[in-house]
């Protein structure tokens, strides 16, 4: 006597995942019915996969969207060289002991950082590339916080170093980021996605300068904050000019000439304003030799 689907489901039902599946199982019914009993019919041949769950591909992985994409059809995910669950897995396998050694190995507030980011670019940024240019907003929040990770890490508070230096680095990223996406403005169009320099060419260009002048301003907050000397803003003075200039040059120009120079600019100018700033940074304890003594 055939097994009937209610023998099946409770055997999809076993097992530590029995309560997933059991709720994918109730949305499948509801979606996709002829889905749901292709599942039934082969689920005594084979491993249950992600290919069966076609609307979590949908949903969850832009696998579509990025073989329409120059820049992005050759990712293995797209190409089909590993598969959805694979890439799932390795992440969750990265995830989860990388957020339980920062929290245990290092301290708290940078496991909840850590865990606070990865929710902010898988469920908040992704999702919204596809919607509204606000995803580069959340974009740059996500670059930001490795940075204050660090500062975290060393100092176990989050003080005005850590917002000094994810300042820094969610400013630099709109120049970076948008002359990068001037040159590719066919391919996301192509791809769907929602960039500034797709639906607001004249807003990409005005962020981008307005964001290589902050570079400026918190190049000169540095000091006053006592992170660094008053050194560090005057010798960065010259490479935040030249990312200012060049960034003026995209805005008035918009062409692709000028968002390239702009783009490969930002390659060297966050790693050397680091450098600066690092080398130019208060020494810490503040020379106080304390009492002499008796």
């Amino acid at each position: 006597m055939a097994a009937s689907p209610h023998t099946l489901s409770s055997r999809l039902l076993t097992g530590c995942v029995g309560g997933s599946v059991w709720y994918l199982e109730r949305r499948t019914i509801q979606d996709s019915p002829h889905k749901f009993l292709h599942l039934l019919r082969n689920v005594n041949k084979q491993w249950i996969t992600f290919q069966h769950f076609s609307f979590l591909k949908r949903m969850f992985f832009e696998v579509p969207f990025d073989s329409n994409m120059n820049r992005t059809k050759n990712r293995p995910l797209v190409r089909g060289q590993i598969s959805p669950l694979l890439a799932v897995s390795f992440a969750t396998c990265c995830a989860v002991p990388g957020v339980a050694i920062l929290t245990l190995g290092v301290n708290p507030l940078t496991g909840a950082l850590g865990l606070f980011n990865i929710f902010l670019y898988t469920c908040c940024y992704t999702p919204l590339k596809r919607i509204s240019i606000a995803n580069t907003w959340v974009g740059a929040v996500v670059g930001a916080i490795p940075p204050v990770m660090g500062w975290t890490a060393a100092t176990g508070s989050l003080d005005a170093g850590a917002f000094l230096l994810g300042g820094i680095l969610y400013s630099w990223q709109f120049p970076h980021f948008n002359a990068l996406s001037w040159g590719l403005r066919e391919d996301y169009s192509r791809g769907g996605y929602c960039m500034m320099s797709v639906t607001h060419p004249g807003l990409c260009r005005r962020v981008a300068l307005r964001h290589c002048l902050a570079l400026l301003v918190l190049s000169a907050a540095a000091p006053v904050l006592d992170i660094t000397t008053w050194t560090f803003p005057i010798m960065a003075l010259p490479i935040n000019a030249y990312i200012s200039y060049l960034g003026f040059r995209f805005y008035v120009d918009a062409d692709r000439r000028s968002s390239r120079r702009l783009f490969f600019c930002s390659l060297w100018h966050l790693p050397l304003l680091l450098l600066l700033m690092l080398t130019c940074k208060r020494p810490s304890g503040g020379g106080d030799a304390g009492p002499p003594p008796s």
